[in-house]
């Protein structure tokens, strides 16, 4: 790797702090005949923990120059396949008919300029991932985690904590990585609900989180002054709240309420 050019514009700064890489993977209860995904492999590192506890891993890799380097530092892994394509132009659900797994997981160093879009695809492939460790961004982490109320807490916060259980693991420096990027990490784990609240339809969901959050400093009120705003307000008084909330303040339940009542 000495000689390799790392591309900012793909977010290239591989974790080479085997303490970490092993913290890592002990987060993850890998279970018999698993299958783990990785997305953006790197040089490999973090590969080779995952292979020492999976019986299947599966990696994603974007840039085609690290197919050398990953050739010669995965030869001793017999159970570890590479596909050199974007993640996200992926027909995951195709790729994953060529493996025989009782077990689904997703453990990945994400580069941060695409960390949602990523976590949007693996949600709607609707595959049986039962956890999803990755490493993003710590302001990033801390919305993933946050609570009603918090300044952290946005549409994305919603929109996972309906499917998942979220999890802060723990935070890594950014003297971590080569190259060094600009902030610190965190480990987060999102773990597969085993009962979700129930949606008339989860496009709507979707949509209306969206919406509620699209100015931060306006009200349900103004945000949602296309929708139904009686039926809105008669859900708010049901939790002691009026059109002049603010949706930071709401909670999941409020909000899968709200749209199933306009659905």
């Amino acid at each position: 790797m000495n000689d390799f050019i790392y591309k900012k514009s793909l977010g290239q700064n591989f974790l080479t702090d085997l303490n970490v890489l092993k913290r890592i993977v002990n987060s993850v209860p890998i279970e018999k005949n698993s299958l783990v995904v990785e997305i953006g492999p790197g040089s490999g590192n973090l590969t080779k923990e995952l292979a020492n506890v999976a019986n299947q891993v599966l990696c994603y890799e974007i840039d085609s120059r690290l197919e050398l380097v990953l050739d010669e530092n995965l030869k001793d892994y017999k159970n570890v396949e590479v596909i050199f394509e974007d993640f996200l132009k992926s027909d995951i659900k195709e790729d994953l008919k060529n493996f025989n797994y009782d077990n689904l997981y997703l453990v990945a160093n994400l580069p941060y300029y695409i960390t949602t879009p990523i976590i949007e695809k693996v949600i709607n492939s609707k595959l049986n991932f039962k956890y999803i460790t990755v490493m993003v961004q710590k302001e990033v982490g801390e919305r993933f985690n946050a609570k009603p109320g918090m300044r952290e807490y946005n549409s994305l916060t919603v929109y996972l904590n309906y499917y998942f259980d979220i999890k802060r693991e723990f935070i890594v420096s950014r003297n971590s990585f080569t190259p060094k990027p600009n902030v610190d990490s965190m480990v987060i784990s999102l773990i597969k609900k085993e009962k979700l609240l129930y949606l008339k339809s989860e496009e709507h969901f979707d949509n209306l989180i969206r919406d509620a959050f699209r100015f931060k400093r306006k009200n349900i009120r103004n945000n949602l002054k296309n929708y139904d705003l009686e039926k809105i307000e008669n859900i708010l008084k049901k939790y002691n709240y009026d059109l002049t909330v603010r949706a930071e303040d709401l909670s999941l339940e409020i909000f899968v309420d709200i749209s199933n009542s306009l659905s």
